[in-house]
């Protein structure tokens, strides 16, 4: 599997972790330097957003996804992805958000890591 490939798998378990509140499957893709940057502004460290996730703040049910763009330069990578999510998040009701992430990455002892991203709507 080449690096793009990789990436791109990283991208689809980063949503399966998600759906599946997985603690230990986000800390193994996440950085340690990792900050999410939401779409109302509110910018949340590794720490927070997984504790967010573990307490029902966030709730992801699905993710289809429509687009994976990566480009890699080096040791360094931004992705792109755009994805249709069930969610229900800050105690709103349960509905379909198409998701774009933006998201950087950095290759760290040979394996890539999600150092930050940016939610928006597409």
């Amino acid at each position: 599997m080449n690096d793009e490939e990789k990436i791109k798998e990283l991208y689809r378990r980063y949503w399966t972790y998600m759906i599946n509140k997985d603690k230990q499957g986000l800390n193994s893709l996440l950085a340690d330097d990792y900050y999410l940057l939401h779409m109302t502004g509110v910018r949340q460290s590794k720490e927070t957003f997984i504790k967010g996730l573990l307490d029902g703040t966030f709730n992801y049910y699905s993710a289809g996804h429509d687009a994976i763009d990566v480009r890699i330069n080096g040791d360094t990578a931004v992705m792109i992805g755009r994805s249709r999510v069930t969610a229900a998040v800050y105690g709103g009701s349960k509905r379909l958000w198409h998701l774009q992430g933006d998201f950087t990455l950095r290759r760290e002892n040979g394996n890539w890591k999600l150092t930050s991203s940016g939610a928006s709507t597409y």
